[in-house]
């Protein structure tokens, strides 16, 4: 987990899985493989299997750890709705999750139709809880825009998308049921260009809440999008997210944190 993490958009990061596989165009220059793979090899480091998928169940019960509230953002360096993760470890993330509700839960991914079927089926009870936002990746409009359908279509109280990296205009967007966009483009060398920045709210100003990434605002732009691009809205504008935080871990919580120390291992 990252105390402090360099995502302007959240608090830490949280990840029980490790490790993805690529499936579309905004996969091509991953942060997170790049990283990654930068330490495959190295005996005892947590990526010393680099980007293969990992299941780390060892992880599970952090976020009951931390008595502070957070915005979390959860499997920064992977995709917990990918085919390598079974329905049952995707549950006892959730678990966490919902005991841990002094936390908000950011939860991004691009396997946006198993997020739909399980946020319909076994993650029913998780879809209510206002602390928990599910997310999808948009890049373009092949890729991108059925996953913004199935969003829609999940149950789920907060509903937000990460346009990023924005690779194409993605034309007149339909927002409707979502309550926060994030909006970047990609870095590092060979980064592909963000479109133009006439473009950054002419079709995404309808979302209540939007969010540019100014760390990822594509080689176009150097290092930090243009202010006036964003005509006003603030990185800090949020969803509400009601009373969902809480300062004190409850004694459910700290029974979970005990039972998944006790079954770890059978998780591996």
């Amino acid at each position: 987990m990252s105390f402090e993490s360099s995502i302007e958009w959240t608090d830490a990061t949280w990840n029980p899985v490790r490790g993805c596989t690529k499936i579309s165009p905004g996969c091509k220059r991953c942060y997170a493989e790049t990283f990654a793979e930068r330490f495959r090899g190295v005996k005892g480091h947590p990526y010393e299997q680099g980007f293969d998928l990992r299941l780390v169940p060892e992880k599970l019960g952090d976020p009951l750890r931390w008595r502070l509230p957070k915005m979390v953002f959860v499997n920064s360096m992977s995709d917990l709705f990918q085919a390598g993760v079974s329905d049952d470890y995707i549950v006892s993330v959730a678990q966490v999750m919902a005991h841990a509700n002094w936390h908000t839960f950011q939860v991004l991914t691009k396997r946006a139709d198993r997020l739909r079927k399980l946020l319909s089926t076994k993650l029913r009870r998780f879809a209510s809880e206002p602390h928990i936002w599910w997310g999808v990746s948009v890049e373009n409009r092949k890729y991108g825009l059925p996953r913004i359908d199935h969003l829609r279509s999940a149950p789920s109280v907060v509903r937000f998308l990460s346009v990023e990296p924005l690779l194409e205009d993605l034309g007149q967007l339909n927002l409707n049921g979502i309550d926060w966009v994030i909006v970047g483009g990609e870095s590092g060398p060979g980064a592909r260009l963000m479109i133009k920045t006439g473009y950054c709210l002419s079709k995404i100003s309808a979302a209540r809440h939007v969010s540019p990434s100014s760390s990822n605002s594509g080689a176009e732009f150097g290092k930090r999008l243009p202010a006036d691009c964003w005509r006003g809205v603030l990185t800090t504008n949020f969803p509400q997210e009601g009373n969902a935080r809480r300062c004190q871990m409850r004694g459910s919580a700290s029974r979970l944190l005990r039972k998944l120390r006790l079954r770890t291992h059978l998780i591996r």
